[in-house]
C-alpha cells in the first residue's frame, strides 16, 4: 500500500472512530489529517485534503478546539491561522478523558443525585423501590466509572496502561 492510500485509510478509519467518543466523522478526519501532517496546517489546507466546505473545516476546528485537542498557531509573516494537534497519544487520550468526564459523567451523576431516593406518597412503595434502586446503582456505577477516569487523568505516563494490562494478563 502506498502512502497515499495508508493515509486516505486511516483518516477514513478515525472519522468513524470518532463518533464513538462524541464528535462529528467530519471532525474526527480533519483531526486525522493534522495528527498525520508533519506541519500544521491552515483551513484552506484541510479543505483541499480533504475536500470538504470552508463552512465544515470551521466548525470542525471550533469543536475540536473546544475538545481541547486542537490548537490554533500563528506563524510569523502570515496573516494565515494555522492548526495543529496533540500527537502524544497519551496526552490525547487524557484530554478526551477529561472532556467525556465534563460533558458525560459529571452531569449524569448531578442528575442521579438529584432523582436518588424519591419519597412520593402518590405512587406505589414498589415502584419508588424500584427507581430508587436503579438510581442507587447507576449512581455507584457513574461513581466507579468517575473514579477510573480521574485516576487516569493523574496517572503518570503509561502507569494506567501497565497496570490494565496487568490485569489482563
Amino acid at each position: 500500500m502506498n502512502y497515499g492510500e495508508a493515509r486516505k485509510r486511516f483518516i477514513d478509519a478515525w472519522g468513524t472512530l470518532g463518533s464513538s467518543w462524541g464528535i462529528s466523522r467530519t471532525e474526527a478526519q480533519i483531526h486525522a489529517l493534522l495528527m498525520v501532517s508533519p506541519k500544521a496546517l491552515t483551513t484552506d489546507d484541510i479543505m483541499g485534503q480533504l475536500g470538504i466546505s470552508r463552512g465544515n473545516v470551521s466548525m470542525g476546528l471550533k469543536s475540536l478546539q473546544d475538545w481541547g485537542i486542537v490548537f490554533k498557531e500563528f506563524e510569523p509573516g502570515e496573516r494565515k491561522k494555522f492548526y495543529r494537534t496533540e500527537k502524544d497519544v497519551l496526552k490525547l487520550a487524557t484530554q478526551v478523558a477529561k472532556e467525556r468526564r465534563r460533558r458525560e459523567i459529571e452531569p449524569i451523576i448531578d442528575m442521579l443525585s438529584e432523582v436518588g431516593d424519591v419519597k412520593d406518597a402518590n405512587v406505589s412503595k414498589e415502584q419508588l423501590e424500584e427507581l430508587n434502586k436503579m438510581t442507587a446503582a447507576l449512581s455507584d456505577f457513574a461513581n466507579q466509572s468517575d473514579r477510573v477516569l480521574s485516576q487516569f487523568i493523574k496517572s503518570e505516563k503509561g502507569w494506567f496502561f501497565k497496570t490494565m494490562m496487568k490485569l489482563f494478563k
